[in-house]
């Protein structure tokens, strides 16, 4: 009966069903790296469900590597893996296999080439070769190496371009060089930040004892049991050498932003400077421009087609050259002056006036 009244309902009418997306990375490449350091390569689109089913995962921690959602570095330690993004690095690392997330087109292509060629040396070393680490400690020492040898390479062009322009800057300063030093100041603003949330990273790493022992995956895996909260001084060791690096790295880029600070102010000194110079000038020409002003308003006067009783006198015309030149001089001397009284700065006003009005006095030395 049901099926018949389905049968008789108009498109419009019948109840209509969705199937419920499921949600893919953008195209990517997986490399995996197996237990002797063979890889093996899978490009394309993958499903997040797939991934978090093969791997034991959930999808808030496929979130943490995705390049179009966080740039903040994260190391985080699951029951049977770890999961990374550090920079250019996006990994998932398990007992006996590597797993690293490379997106198509990456501007990091490059340096993680170099990280690949490095971590497929260090899984194929062995445990003995490199000091009796487990496979998952190696593969995440590569992965620190690689971190901080791209952080000091940026730090290293950064540096030597800074300090050249500072070097430019102290023999003169225009305008391409101002703007050049802008630029210099944001790329190195950024950086900064980038080495900060890295070495923050590894710092809080290293606060969380459940997380640095969980991070022993072969010995999870061999005996069923993990480690007690206080057993990973490997683990440590091994995090506190790379804190120190990254510290290091962000503390000489602290210098060379208060390198550029300093001489953002010197520059603006130089320019106030400048530019004071300038109004002086300005003032003088003012001053000396008043003082010939008022010589000629003389010369205005008995210019005027009026008598004034002078025109038969022979000394008329000496006698008001001198007045309007006197006149002239002394009115420009005296705007000169004032404006050296106002231009001096000193500490003291004279006759000890601060002194007088309850302010400071220099001692005088009584005899």
């Amino acid at each position: 009966m049901d099926h018949d009244e389905n049968r008789d309902q108009t498109p419009q009418q019948r109840p209509q069903t969705y199937e419920l997306p499921t949600e893919r990375y953008g195209a990517i490449t997986q490399y995996q790296f197996d237990a002797k350091g063979n890889v093996k390569v899978a490009s394309g689109e993958f499903r997040k469900s797939e991934l978090c089913t093969k791997h034991g995962l959930l999808p808030r921690d496929l979130r943490k590597v995705d390049t179009g959602h966080t740039i903040v570095p994260l190391i985080l330690v699951r029951k049977n893996s770890i999961l990374i993004n550090l920079l250019h690095i996006r990994a998932l690392i398990k007992a006996d296999t590597v797993l690293l997330f490379d997106v198509i087109g990456s501007t990091d292509s490059h340096t993680q080439s170099v990280f690949m060629y490095d971590l497929e040396g260090k899984l194929r070393q062995g445990s003995k070769a490199m000091g009796g680490l487990p496979y998952e400690l190696r593969a995440f020492e590569a992965i620190l190496i690689s971190v901080t040898s791209a952080l000091e390479s940026e730090m290293q062009v950064l540096r030597k371009m800074v300090n050249n322009l500072l070097v430019e800057l102290e023999e003169g300063i225009d305008r391409d060089k101002l703007r050049q030093l802008l630029v210099y100041s944001k790329k190195l603003s950024t950086f900064e930040q980038k080495a900060t949330l890295v070495r923050d990273a590894l710092d809080e790493m290293l606060e969380q004892d459940e997380d640095l022992a969980g991070m022993y995956l072969s010995e999870k895996l061999q005996k069923g049991s993990e480690r007690p909260a206080d057993q990973h001084d490997e683990v440590e060791m091994l995090l506190e050498s790379y804190l120190k690096q990254t510290d290091e790295i962000v503390q000489t880029v602290e210098n060379l932003s208060s390198n550029i600070r300093n001489t953002e102010e010197i520059v603006n000194i130089i320019l106030d400077a400048n530019r004071n110079s300038l109004m002086l000038l300005e003032l003088k020409v003012s001053m000396l421009t008043l003082g010939i002003g008022s010589g000629a308003l003389i010369a205005g006067l008995l210019g005027m087609n009026l008598k004034n009783f002078m025109e038969d006198s022979n000394a008329a015309f000496a006698t008001v050259s001198m007045l309007a030149v006197s006149l002239s001089l002394l009115i420009s001397a005296t705007g000169l002056y004032r404006l050296r009284k106002t231009q001096r700065l000193t500490m003291w006003a004279e006759d000890n006036a601060l002194g007088k009005k309850g302010g400071f006095s220099p001692p005088t030395k009584r005899l």
